[in-house]
């Protein structure tokens, strides 16, 4: 069972997940965003890291030669498409990479066409018209019931220390990935909550398999 911390920027946030148990972090590569890192500070990141880690690049709808510098650049070992990227784009990358595609879920309609795309993890967001990611909204997880999927899933899409082993029970994902969820109010990752995020992610997994 994954976990990752999305959002990193500093290599201390970054050393705080790996000690404290997370498996993946992420990069966020979409300029508009406040999490949005340059690629040169990500691989000074990813260099100090070892490879057990996974190191993910978020991107929103790059054109693949930016995407592959980055991905070059910064050391990465998986994709994450969080924009409208079609099912060629993912198969180009899916040749050299990991690759997760993320589906914002708004009702069981969002995910109709979720098992054509070609990738190794499907990422369940929150839809919102605020962004492509990091609202700090739950979706609502019942639209879930009864869906069968054909690559492991990783809840996304506000979840936080309070309410990560609930949904664990409650979906069952392949991992869980936070950002919001475990930053402070004025910005950057809170090291408490990421650890006590993980520590209950770990429990939920735990119950899960029971």
């Amino acid at each position: 069972m994954k976990i990752k911390i999305c959002g990193i920027k500093s290599i201390e946030e970054a050393k705080a997940a790996e000690e404290l148990g997370a498996d993946m972090i992420g990069f966020v590569f979409h300029e508009s965003s406040k999490r949005y890192i340059e690629p040169k500070a990500a691989r000074e990141i990813s260099c100090q890291l070892p490879y057990s880690i996974q190191k993910v690049g978020v991107f929103v709808d790059r054109e693949e030669n930016d995407v592959i510098r980055i991905a070059k650049e910064a050391l990465l070992d998986v994709m994450q498409f969080h924009g409208s990227e079609s099912r060629d784009y993912c198969a180009f990358f899916k040749r050299a990479f990991r690759v997760i595609k993320a589906f914002r879920v708004g009702d069981a309609g969002s995910l109709e066409d979720i098992k054509e795309y070609p990738v190794d993890m499907y990422l369940l967001d929150t839809l919102s018209d605020k962004g492509h990611g990091g609202t700090g909204k739950v979706f609502d997880w019942s639209v879930l019931k009864g869906l069968t999927f054909d690559q492991p899933v990783i809840l996304s899409g506000g979840l936080n220390p309070a309410n990560v082993r609930k949904a664990i029970k409650t979906i069952r994902p392949f991992g869980v990935d936070v950002s919001t969820g475990v930053e402070k109010p004025e910005g950057g990752k809170d090291i408490e909550l990421m650890k006590l995020f993980i520590e209950n992610a770990r429990k939920g997994f735990k119950d899960a398999a029971r």
